[in-house]
């Protein structure tokens, strides 16, 4: 499994972005992908999830404002960010669970930087 992010960039305070993530192969073999990011200075975090029947988990500091989707006719999951704030700032990152036994895949990741 392959993953690669794009959509990052700098905005300023409430903001919108839309990250997307290409997934290689066929993405409905995968139960949950997710979105983690790390701020600067700061560990890795779990934003939000999808899964394959696009339930959806979101950490509380991003209720309301982002939401995850997955498009399994492309191979392609969105996290769609809006009244962004500084504290979003950092590099954003897919992931995903696959295989037996389960490995764990990291796309490159994209940079969000939200400016005051």
């Amino acid at each position: 499994v392959q993953l690669e992010e794009s959509g990052g960039g700098l905005v300023q305070t409430g903001g919108s972005l839309r990250l997307s993530c290409a997934v290689s192969g066929s993405i409905s073999r995968l139960d949950a992908i997710s979105w983690f990011r790390q701020p600067p200075g700061k560990q890795r975090e779990l934003v939000a999830t999808v899964t394959r029947n696009g339930d959806t988990n979101y950490i509380d500091s991003v209720k309301g404002r982002f939401t995850i989707s997955r498009d399994n006719a492309k191979n392609m999951v969105y996290l769609q960010m809006n009244s962004l704030k500084p504290a979003d700032t950092g590099v954003y990152h897919c992931h995903t669970r696959y295989g037996d036994p389960e490995v764990y895949y990291w796309g490159q990741g994209t940079q969000v930087t939200v400016s005051p």
